[in-house]
């Protein structure tokens, strides 16, 4: 029974979930810690910084993640499959179609419609992550660091993800055991 309900879940996911990784992520955590408790909120949360780190889509990293911790091996192929599984269908009839409909003005004002909606998506995710991640002044630091060397330079999003921990070890581990030894 768990191993279809994984399925079932992540093929909701993969099917309604328009838009790729980030405006994806409303309907993972619904899912996923809402709907089905797999995960607590802050599972979640680091579900999100391991698929940020690990290579391929955060949908597929975050299936893959649930899908071994609730049912190991088997679990974790299954929802990954159920993820994928809408996809793949489209995209086969999509490459078979594409030629006839590459012109098409319904499809392309269909497509600008779905944009802002996409980034609302976006939003509604940073503003429910923030409660749980932004809940110190260490946090909001990193952040603000984090945020400031995004804006200002080219850096390499790994790179920012290599600063990011070793702010983290910083604020959280050195300077607190530092300043506890005075």
């Amino acid at each position: 029974m768990l191993f279809l309900k994984l399925y079932l879940a992540f093929l909701k996911i993969g099917t309604f979930g328009f838009g790729g990784g980030y405006a994806m992520l409303p309907l993972i955590q619904k899912e996923i810690v809402d709907n089905n408790a797999w995960l607590s909120q802050t599972d979640f949360m680091d579900i999100i910084g391991i698929s940020q780190m690990t290579p391929g889509p955060i949908a597929i990293n975050a299936a893959t993640f649930v899908g071994y911790k609730t049912g190991g091996i088997i679990g974790s192929v299954l929802s990954t499959l159920g993820v994928v599984t809408t996809s793949f269908i489209l995209i086969s009839f999509a490459n078979y179609f594409f030629n006839k409909f590459k012109n098409s003005k319904i499809l392309a004002h269909a497509l600008k419609g779905m944009r802002p909606a996409l980034i609302g998506l976006i939003i509604s995710v940073f503003i429910t992550l923030s409660y749980e991640s932004y809940r110190d002044l260490n946090s909001l630091i990193i952040a603000a660091i984090i945020g400031f060397l995004l804006y200002k330079t080219k850096i390499h999003p790994i790179l920012i993800i290599v600063i990011a921990a070793f702010l983290g070890i910083l604020f959280y581990g050195m300077i607190p055991n530092l300043l506890a030894k005075f």
